[in-house]
């Protein structure tokens, strides 16, 4: 069967990018047993053993979970190659080159060689649509050699990979589709590629990244009239309280798994994670696919209740409790009656409360403050805490019986420097929001902008990326991209501080001479590791091992905050620890030797 599509337009070389900056990242390190691409340790592997592998996915979960899991791998992987492409990256080129370096990374990595049709990029607008083939990839050839003719197309993991890669690189959540494949009779596999708002049946294809279809993704693309503003900023505030649960990765998908695992049974349910990653959201999530759904909603927030009101809030009050008291009041376990009661920070609460929390849960019963009266609770507990429980109860400060009480079905909540892959959704699902609700016709972000936001730690994890992006949109112009210059990240938040404290210091330099500052600091350091590499011999391996020791004893040992300063993950900082480490003790036993 002939592929019959019509070409657009014809790519000549010369419209892509040249393929020299990548192949000088990828690094064969024999002597370590290591492949390098960029920051990513790479292995070289048998297509064969991966055939294997998708047979046996296939065989052993079926072809609709098998699919799925491979696509969401590869979208994963395309997010991480998309970080390498934004590094390399230019003020000087143009947003094509960017996105074909994914086909020049697909083709160097053995997977499958690119060709362009057609394409049609505005970031500025939103827009980006591309039309393109695979060729000779790997994915189809296992098919059309050992299968019959398929009905549907087979290259799932290039699929997730060209749109996690593409979705990385506009900041928004691109899905591409291979409406061709050589394993259904085809000459090549043809792929369009386009925003997912843009597509018409998105769930089709949603459904093998398990990813929700966002209402926010349909909201028209014009700007609100002066008479709705203020409606849309009314609906902001409400949706700020509403569920907000957006991803993709695996890391998410293992917590909202365990959630819809947990929310019909009516268990005890304890989210743990950093402050900022959405607990409540989750807490949320839970109630509403729980069977007390139809039910209250109530949030206590145990580190915002003075000590001394914390048994009245929580249990209510009798009339003449105490001076003060002149009228009987429910607590938050009658007002919850019938639902769910979320303990946000319940680390905080004091040893009393926590007494008669624990009274609640083992006989499912309470007392009003200064009543005799024992009432039923019908309740469910979710609490949540930033801390180390076990800690906690180590240093005396919570109990160990409250602990093994709340502890019956722990989920952990990770921080968004463990699921990078959801940035391009998580930054899109608040750029629509908050330019509908302050009426702004801003869609898309820079390489520039997109290259900052993927390379940051993000200490304050969704609730500081909302607050990020909720910033940009209000300082964005109309009609153009969020750029580099609209992100204002909480590491340049020190300096911006010490000018308030001290207003005598001299004013930041404007905006517009940012770039010249930032240049010359570039050649500075291009001149200071020029003299290291001609007057020491100072190799890249020396540079990268001491800007790791140098990253740890500037955070005194932690490894968290050495690793959020040179901009990668705790485990890449612990790999690279261990690995210097191994290399001393080598060294030292060649010494012996000698």
């Amino acid at each position: 069967m002939k592929t019959e599509t019509k070409v657009k337009r014809s790519y000549a070389s010369q419209d892509f990018p040249d393929i020299a900056p990548i192949k000088e990242r990828l690094r064969f390190r024999t002597e370590r047993a290591e492949i390098v691409l960029g920051d990513q340790r790479m292995i070289l592997m048998h297509i064969a053993s991966l055939n294997d592998l998708r047979s046996e996915l296939i065989a052993s979960l079926g072809s609709q979970t098998a699919r799925t899991l491979l696509t969401r791998i590869g979208f994963s992987t395309g997010t991480r190659d998309a970080q390498l492409a934004l590094q390399l990256h230019t003020p000087t080129e143009n947003i094509f080159h960017l996105l074909a370096r994914g086909g020049q990374l697909h083709a160097l990595q053995g997977v499958a060689l690119v060709e362009m049709i057609s394409s049609d990029i505005d970031i500025e607008k939103g827009r980006c649509t591309l039309e393109f083939f695979w060729k000779h990839s790997y994915e189809d050839e296992w098919h059309t050699g050992t299968h019959d003719t398929q009905s549907t197309p087979v290259c799932w993991l290039e699929t997730g990979y060209a749109s996690g890669y593409l979705s990385a690189c506009v900041g928004k959540l691109m899905i591409v589709r291979e409406v061709e494949c050589r394993a259904m009779g085809f000459d090549a596999c043809r792929v369009i590629a386009r925003p997912a708002s843009e597509w018409d049946d998105a769930e089709a294809d949603l459904q093998f990244l398990q990813a929700p279809v966002f209402p926010e993704a349909l909201v028209s693309k014009t700007r609100n009239p002066a008479g709705e503003h203020r409606t849309a900023l009314a609906a902001l505030e409400q949706s700020k309280s509403r569920s907000d649960i957006v991803g993709l990765s695996p890391a998410y998908q293992a917590a909202v798994g365990k959630i819809n695992r947990v929310a019909g049974t009516g268990a005890t349910v304890l989210l743990l994670g950093e402050s900022g990653v959405g607990k409540s959201t989750f807490a949320r999530l839970l109630h509403e696919q729980s069977q007390r759904a139809g039910g209250p909603f109530v949030a206590v927030n145990c580190a915002t209740i003075p000590e001394t009101l914390m048994e009245s809030e929580l249990f209510g009050v009798e009339r003449g409790a105490f001076t003060g008291a002149d009228a009987a009041r429910a607590g938050r376990f009658e007002l919850a009656e019938g639902g769910t009661l979320f303990l946000d920070e319940v680390a905080t609460l004091p040893l009393i409360a926590q007494s008669k929390l624990l009274r609640v849960l083992e006989t499912g019963q309470f007392e009003r403050l200064g009543s005799g009266v024992s009432r039923q609770a019908n309740v469910r507990i979710v609490a949540a805490t930033n801390e180390d429980l076990w800690e906690a109860v180590r240093a005396g400060r919570f109990r160990e019986d409250l602990f093994f009480r709340l502890h019956v079905f722990p989920i952990e909540i990770p921080p968004l420097r463990q699921r990078k892959e959801d940035l391009p959704v998580l930054i899109e699902h608040f750029m629509r929001r908050f330019a509908t609700a302050y009426g702004r016709a801003v869609y898309g972000l820079t390489p520039e902008a997109m290259s900052m936001l993927l390379g940051y730690a993000w200490p304050g994890n969704i609730r500081e990326l909302s607050n990020v992006v909720e910033r940009a949109v209000i300082l964005a112009e109309d009609g153009r991209a969020l750029d580099a210059v609209h992100v204002v990240l909480m590491k340049n938040l020190p300096r911006e501080r010490a000018a308030i404290s001290h207003p005598a210091a001299p004013e930041p330099p404007h905006a517009s001479t940012a770039p010249a500052s930032a240049e010359r600091r570039s050649h500075s350091l291009v001149e200071i590791v020029g003299a290291l590499i001609k007057d020491r011999g100072l190799t890249l391996d020396d540079m990268e091992n001491t800007m790791v020791e140098a990253a740890i004893a500037h955070s005194d040992g932690n490894m968290s905050r050495a690793a959020a300063l040179l901009g990668i993950t705790r485990g890449q900082l612990t790999y690279r620890r261990k690995r210097l480490v191994e290399e001393s003790a080598t060294v030292d036993d060649s010494d012996r030797d000698g």
